[in-house]
């Protein structure tokens, strides 16, 4: 694959040919499900098993946002997020974390025996590695916070890859399996009987009455309550935007002659390097960066490509991919009630990397929750406050509040949209506006307006994904302004791009 191809996820290179309509005649259900990620349909199966009339409503395609763009681990092993969570939250939320991320590996398995979902399903251990002397202690300190919270992790230094390593905490019988293959499963699930799975359909608004209204690009939807599992959460009235950071890590696939590594392993260093096995392909992440970071390219697939090559017998890379993720300021996930005031509106977001089992985690806790029973979801209240994590929480904004400002007091880059060449991306002045303008391979421009329909701030090129990435919120667009990820959900206005134009002073 050479450097210039179009970045396709391993689990996304060829999706079912299974295709949900948009809404139709039945519009009213009895919980609304806006997202079919693993969050969303893993919800509205627990929800439909107990009786609800469910609709789910997905944006795209089943399990084409950050489902399907990850390693694809299930794991209650998550690199250092116990101990992590023990030094924010203290002992006793790290063991409720713990316990249900464990459960949620189970619920995957159980799903996928009971519905025969076939997804290339595997138990395989979960390691955290330290790849050098210098990480041991953190690693020590990682399996001490994970037995303390009741799982049975063992230390080692015996771990399945083509390096030496200082050490391992390790955790066996955790799932590595096919994401999309899976969320398509669930799917097939939900639809009938009354439940419905619309794909296509994006939520524009929302009216917190009873019946709660939902406007999407296909009119109107009620439901008596409301699931919001959009990944990071859609619309500002809950506030996540500003208690969670949107980073963004890249994956690459490689054939490799021999046997690839079948562990599930992630190393417990800054960078951080992330392993596993999907029949004869390696698969290696990494390269993470906050959303919207400047002078990003493809650089960061080379790397992982050069790290590959490094320790593997690399014989081609097939596959290249990238993924957002929202990281909590005090590392747990947001599960409850989408305000403090709501009563029939949740949300479930926020996984810090790991959504495939923290995605499930929070799914079960809402259905149990709506369903009537007395889940435990007070620990993962999103409007809780965490006292050492405040000054994360500080940071955060002070870096929102530079990039807002610092960006509009820039130069605009480029004087001319014609020094912009074919695959790149420049920031010309059109009058009192900035305009982003992309040349395609074939000599085309695309122009947009800079301003993050979010809250204003200003966009970047991401070259590595020829995307437009706001470095406020985590927002991003194609080349043509339409939405790839929230909290926005409107597209960036487009532009004709300017022949010419003056640099700003």
């Amino acid at each position: 694959m050479s450097p210039t191809t179009a970045a396709q996820s391993l689990w996304l290179a060829a999706l079912p040919d299974i295709r949900y309509p948009a809404p139709g005649a039945e519009r009213a259900f009895d919980v609304l499900v806006l997202g079919g990620g693993i969050t969303g349909l893993t919800a509205a199966l627990l929800l439909k098993r107990s009786g609800a009339r469910v609709g789910v409503v997905e944006a795209d395609r089943i399990g084409t946002g950050a489902t399907g763009n990850n390693t694809a681990k299930v794991t209650a092993l998550q690199s250092t997020m116990l101990s992590r969570i023990r030094r924010t939250r203290g002992a006793d939320v790290a063991a409720a974390y713990a316990e249900h991320s464990r459960a949620a590996v189970e619920m995957v398995a159980q799903l996928a025996a009971e519905h025969d979902i076939a997804c290339d399903l595997r138990r395989r251990a979960a390691y955290t590695v330290a790849a050098e002397e210098s990480e041991l202690r953190t690693v020590e300190q990682e399996a001490d916070a994970a037995r303390r919270a009741g799982l049975p992790v063992t230390l080692t230094d015996d771990v399945d890859l083509p390096f030496a390593v200082a050490g391992a905490v390790g955790l066996a019988d955790q799932v590595e399996f096919h994401p999309v293959k899976y969320a398509y499963g669930l799917a097939a699930a939900i639809d009938g009987d009354g439940c419905r799975v619309f794909e296509g359909t994006r939520a524009l608004s929302v009216e917190e009455d009873r019946p709660i209204c939902v406007q999407t690009t296909h009119g109107l939807l009620t439901g008596e309550q409301v699931v919001v599992a959009t990944h990071f959460p859609v619309w500002d009235r809950g506030l996540y935007f500003a208690r969670m950071e949107a980073t963004r890590a890249y994956c690459v696939a490689a054939r490799v002659r021999g046997e690839p590594s079948r562990g599930m392993s992630i190393t417990a260093g800054s960078p951080s390097w992330s392993f596993r096995s999907a029949g004869d392909l390696l698969i290696v992440c990494g390269q993470d960066h906050p959303t919207g970071a400047r002078g990003v390219d493809g650089q960061r697939y080379s790397a992982l490509e050069d790290f590959a090559r490094r320790h593997w017998d690399v014989e081609e890379i097939t596959h290249r991919w990238s993924a957002q993720d929202a990281l909590p300021y005090d590392h747990t996930p947001m599960i409850g009630t989408y305000t403090p005031l709501s009563s029939h509106m949740f949300v479930a977001a926020g996984y810090s990397k790991w959504g495939l089992s923290g995605g499930t985690m929070g799914a079960m806790l809402l259905a149990e929750r709506i369903a009537g029973g007395r889940a435990a979801t007070e620990v993962f209240s999103p409007h809780r406050i965490s006292p050492r994590g405040l000054p994360t929480l500080a940071r955060l904004n002070a870096k929102v509040a530079v990039d807002l400002v610092g960006d509009r007091l820039a130069p605009s880059g480029v004087t001319s949209a014609t020094e912009i060449p074919p695959g790149e991306a420049g920031v010309v002045r059109s009058g009192t506006d900035r305009v982003g303008v992309y040349r395609d391979e074939a000599g085309g421009l695309h122009g947009v307006s800079m301003r993050c329909t979010h809250l204003g701030c200003l966009v970047r090129f991401n070259g590595a994904e020829r995307s437009w990435d706001c470095p406020c919120h985590g927002s991003r667009f194609a080349i043509d302004g339409t939405v790839l990820e929230g909290p926005a959900v409107d597209p960036l206005p487009r532009r004709d791009p300017p022949a010419g134009a003056a640099d700003l002073p």
